[in-house]
């Protein structure tokens, strides 16, 4: 009853607050969305403790880690509500993006999840056979957007002879991935195949920006990206042009001086604390990215367990490993958790790859994409180039030849019941 009160008298507060020219709207609105997230908050702690939310425990797409504590639904929450904001120039948006948003890039289905697009990554090959990106400083992403300042656009120059597409990866579940330690990981790498079964998955590893020690990747396509904080604080910057205490520097491609500075208007870095809340809008994604909970399982039938020892049977296991474990951490809500993702955040060629190299990332290498939430991801492949599950499959060599000849020697009906499984997931 207190905390209905309190949330009373802050939107009146706001409600009858005028405030004096344009500059200060912008923080009142942000003040009042914090109030609106807290109070929804605790309505929904409030909720979730009755008798009739015992029966709905089952988290869906896009909801929280069950079990948070009011302090952890409270960021979670304005995470999201800085997942869904539109940024504009003002804000330091550009001067090239991908997207106003992050939500734009992880909806389906539901915040979180993927979208129907991809973005654009341009390297060289040399004669020699050896890759290079265009600019060392910059790597190799190349956004399609830029704001209306002439000349502000990022452009492929014409001597890249390497041009690929990526599609955003879910984030569901993203805070048990990365509780995984490190060794976990890297006791299933094998590089050299000394097992002789045709696999050489490899554990890359990078180093994390704010400790700077080296950790074992596990976010992205390449692996390039230790922790979620990094994550986001690199696609504010890629994506969205919008610099950051970890990424201080505009990502800008044969610029010169005076033209960066008339397409940013905005003092670096561009993503400061919110008085209101003492956070960045990084730690903001962190936390709502660490909260989300893990995609739901579908039902199991008896044709998804057939098709579970298929999948096992064939060799589809052995880089789409089932499940992996947390161990003790510093949230007891990530303590010792099974995490079953369908990965073994490797890198492997499995004649996919893109043929770019990034971080400790080959051209020809891809991380397993984990398989959990499959059911509502199309198209697949990391440039969203295989339109169904079936052709995804097909499209695998290399290390994965053994399990895509596995899959072409299925029966129709078991090959039918595998399928159904990977549908389940």
């Amino acid at each position: 009853m207190l905390a209905l009160v309190w949330c009373g008298s802050q939107f009146y507060a706001w409600r009858h607050h005028r405030p004096c020219g344009p500059s200060g709207r912008r923080p009142m609105i942000r003040f009042f969305r914090v109030v609106a997230t807290v109070c929804l908050g605790m309505g929904l702690i409030m909720f979730l403790g009755s008798p009739q939310a015992e029966a709905q425990r089952q988290p869906s797409f896009g909801d929280p880690l069950p079990g948070l504590s009011a302090t952890e639904f409270e960021e979670f929450l304005l995470g999201r509500d800085d997942f869904l904001e539109v940024e504009n120039a003002e804000e330091g948006l550009g001067p090239a993006y991908n997207n106003t948003s992050c939500a734009g890039c992880h909806n389906v289905p539901a915040i979180g999840g993927i979208a129907p697009m991809t973005t654009t990554r341009a390297g060289i090959l040399d004669s020699d056979g050896s890759y290079r990106d265009i600019d060392p400083k910059r790597g190799s992403l190349f956004q399609i957007f830029s704001i209306p300042t002439h000349n502000c656009q990022s452009v492929i120059p014409a001597d890249a002879n390497v041009i690929s597409r990526r599609a955003p990866i879910p984030l569901f579940g993203a805070g048990l991935v990365e509780a995984i330690p490190d060794e976990t990981i890297q006791s299933l790498a094998d590089p050299y195949d000394l097992d002789r079964d045709g696999i050489s998955g490899r554990a890359p590893m990078v180093v994390d920006l704010v400790t700077g020690n080296a950790r074992v990747g596990r976010f992205g396509w390449k692996s390039q990206l230790a922790t979620l904080l990094e994550f986001g604080a690199d696609a504010y910057r890629n994506e969205m042009g919008i610099t950051n205490d970890l990424f201080p520097a505009e990502l800008t491609f044969r610029l010169m001086p005076e033209q960066l500075q008339r397409c940013d208007l905005i003092p670096d870095p561009e993503d400061v604390l919110e008085p209101e809340t003492g956070r960045r809008g990084i730690d903001n994604f962190e936390s709502f990215m660490k909260f989300l909970a893990p995609p739901p399982r579908g039902e199991i039938t008896e044709a998804v367990s057939v098709g579970r020892v298929l999948f096992d049977s064939i060799g589809c296991a052995k880089c789409h490993v089932p499940s992996l474990t947390t161990s003790a951490s510093s949230n007891p809500l990530f303590d010792y958790q099974r995490v079953p993702l369908f990965s073994d955040l490797l890198l492997h060629d499995i004649g996919t790859g893109d043929g770019i190299r990034q971080a400790g990332a080959e051209p020809e290498e891809i991380r397993t994409p984990a398989l959990w939430g499959l059911r509502h991801r199309r198209p697949l492949l990391h440039d969203g180039s295989a339109a169904n599950t079936t052709e995804a499959i097909m499209r695998h060599g290399q290390e994965a030849e053994i399990a895509r000849q596995g899959f072409e020697q299925l029966s129709s009906e078991r090959r039918s019941s595998l399928l159904v499984f990977l549908d389940s997931l």
